[in-house]
């Protein structure tokens, strides 16, 4: 990390963060010198694990065994790489994409981003986190094939060799042992506890003293390394909830009662900090929605297995996070790509890769909450809903009656700061507008934020037309993990090639535009939402953007009307990005876009000079990251020019979505 980022993140942080980082960095040091480690004593197993949920009816077992071979056969899936030849087992402190093998130093304090060291180091992380376990365990489970539970073995024992406590890149970060020991859990569950074959000799028995060490050892890694600070975020989630999960699994320490509460009190605690009343994650970004939602599912069901209960208020707000899925979902069941995603999954319940991860929860939530219009949206009852809740969970999916949709389950949600206009919800016309006048993010460094505000997507016949392009890059490529998250990669206006807001590093931004819906009205004829933000307000001469969309529900019409209030001359840009699927020509001042059977007409300003962009790397224009580590070229239309004082001017978009 160089100097001028480590003084951007100390300005951005408070005393009490300071002072809890040198207690951290004091705690660490110590702990290389082998102070404070975890303790070395064998265990005794007392198995408490509750009966799985039956799950023999409707569950292919063939899909889970082809998955489980070609873990077997050393291919993983792992981001853009699909699938990855590693090995079997692999080699678990090797970049799969770069092939940089990282130090097996003391892991605390491994400069985990410092590619040069380390390599990508989402590849590297990814496959430890052990989700292939789970998909052995599933097969074990489905078929009683002793080959897929020998691989269970060989997997965990190759990886205790290779990544000693406290060592190496897989003992950096507390957010990654959580997940690791969700996924323990789980395949623990699924070969049966104790009573699982593996552990019925000698070798067996030494095998399991061996996974219950280092599942102590992970427990008390997290208890000492909670994220309070600028990763208290789904990183703090994440890291209770495996505290959690392995305290109520493994009772076995004279720790775990006090993990257990204390891991239970807190997550509870920051779900509902981490996710207002209207049931918007405050990151802002709809897959850490789903995988925030997806940590409370885990929590809450594994908790209630365990006769361990979350309180009322937390259950209302996961159904809240539900009902701002639903809405967000158009008729074909996609979500805008708003804010950050790096396609990461807490467990891979089910391997196929047309799985759904929106519908799923909205299954999973249809059974939990008696909800028909969550049965409506979701469709049909998956197999993840069927691993959580069992045959038994599909006979109440269906037994609920499914509500007959003709809108959004809500437009308006104020906290979070988007509202759903559209009309024909729910049809084949359907055309769904999403627009954006949310924060950029959660605490002072907004981490997986984008410089989004007062954007807009559009889907039509459940089709995104207009999208937000996606994320791209983390760790790495700089310029590419600037751009997708930057202004000009979101369907709203860019001020002198400026960002909306100031970023200080890949996770963090120092100074935040502040979005403000001033108006959002709906009627029978008309949707109308006008907003503002001030981002520009920073510059020599402040510039201040309202936004007003008009959307016509007869005619399909969407006027975006912006104004500008300044006093000197400034560059506009109007950016519209459509999806990688449409074809986009243009013509005078108008673009047409086609996908399938929508069309979308868009019309700009006469004063403004219209370019398309396709796949453009000077300038960078024109891409989209459906995900994470992929990206595809795609039309962009950039509409510019120079104004000078207050400015005001109309974009028509004729929306035709069959």
């Amino acid at each position: 990390m160089s100097l001028a980022w480590t003084l951007r993140r100390l300005r951005s942080m408070e005393p009490g963060e300071i002072v809890y980082r040198m207690r951290q960095w004091t705690q660490s040091s110590v702990e290389r010198l082998g102070i404070g480690l975890a303790p070395r004593a064998v265990v005794v197993a007392a198995d408490t694990i509750p009966p799985s949920p039956q799950v023999e009816v409707h569950l292919d077992p063939a899909l889970y065994c082809r998955h489980a071979d070609e873990i077997l056969s050393g291919r993983f899936r792992i981001f853009a790489l699909q699938p990855a030849q590693l090995g079997f087992p692999p080699r678990w402190n090797r970049d799969p994409k770069t092939g940089v093998v990282a130090p097996l130093s003391f892991g605390k304090t491994l400069n985990y981003r410092d590619d040069r060291l380390v390599g990508n180091i989402k590849y590297l992380w990814e496959p430890n986190r052990h989700l292939e376990l789970v998909t052995l365990a599933q097969a074990w489970h489905l078929s009683r094939d002793d080959r897929y539970a020998e691989g269970c073995r060989t997997l965990l024992e190759s990886w205790f060799e290779q990544c000693p406590y406290p060592k190496g890149p897989t003992w950096t970060s507390s957010l990654e042992l959580g997940i690791r020991l969700v996924n323990w859990a789980y395949a623990w569950r699924l070969l049966g506890g104790t009573s699982c074959s593996l552990f019925s000799d000698d070798e067996g028995e030494a095998f399991m003293q061996r996974w219950l060490t280092s599942i102590c050892q992970h427990s008390h890694f997290i208890a000492g390394h909670l994220s309070r600070y600028s990763s208290a975020n789904n990183h703090l989630l994440g890291e209770l909830l495996g505290l959690f999960v392995a305290s109520t699994t493994w009772p076995l320490w004279r720790e775990s009662a006090g993990w257990r509460e204390q891991a239970r009190a807190e997550f509870e605690r920051e779900a509902l900090l981490q996710n207002g009343a209207d049931g918007v994650n405050r990151e802002q970004g709809i897959w850490y929605h789903h995988e925030v939602a997806d940590m409370m599912l885990i929590a809450g069901l594994s908790g209630r297995a365990h006769g361990v209960e979350f309180g009322e208020d937390f259950w209302r707000r996961l159904e809240a996070m539900l009902e701002f899925i639903a809405s967000m979902m158009d008729v074909g069941g996609n979500v805008p790509a708003i804010g950050d995603s790096d396609d990461a999954v807490i467990i891979r319940y089910c391997p196929d890769d047309q799985f759904n991860v929106y519908r799923s929860l909205l299954a999973t939530g249809a059974v939990l909450f008696n909800r028909g219009d969550f049965r409506a949206k979701a469709i049909e009852f998956d197999d993840k809903s069927r691993w959580l809740l069992g045959d038994a969970g599909a006979d109440r999916f269906n037994s609920i009656r499914p509500a007959v949709l003709s809108a959004p389950v809500k437009t308006s949600f104020p906290e979070g700061g988007y509202y759903i206009l559209g009309s024909e919800f729910e049809t084949v016309r359907e055309v769904r507008i999403v627009a954006d006048a949310g924060p950029l993010g959660y605490l002072s460094i907004a981490a997986h934020g984008h410089a989004d505000a007062l954007s807009l997507t559009v889907s039509a016949s459940g089709q995104p037309i207009l999208i937000d392009p996606g994320t791209y890059a983390y760790h790495t490529e700089q310029q590419w993990r600037d751009y997708f998250r930057g202004t000009r990669a979101h369907n709203t206006i860019c001020v002198d090639g400026q960002e909306q807001s100031v970023s200080g590093g890949k996770f963090l931004w120092t100074e935040h535009a502040s979005c403000r819906c001033e108006e959002f009205e709906s009627t029978s004829a008309t949707d109308c939402f006008v907003a503002s933000h001030d981002g520009y307000l920073r510059l020599s001469d402040p510039v201040h953007h309202r936004r007003r969309l008009a959307y016509d529900k007869r005619m399909q019409t969407l006027d975006v009307v912006d104004s500008i209030r300044c006093r000197g001359q400034h560059r506009v840009e109007i950016m519209w990005h459509y999806h990688p699927d449409c074809v986009v020509s243009v013509a005078g001042d108008k673009a047409v876009a086609r996908r399938g059977i929508a069309q979308l007409t868009l019309s700009w300003p006469a004063m403004l000079t219209g370019e398309l962009y396709f796949g453009s790397e000077v300038p960078l224009m024109g891409w989209a990251s459906p995900r994470f580590d992929s990206k595809y070229p795609c039309f962009t239309l950039v509409v510019a020019g120079t104004i000078s004082g207050a400015w005001e001017g109309c974009t028509r978009l004729e929306i035709s979505p069959s």
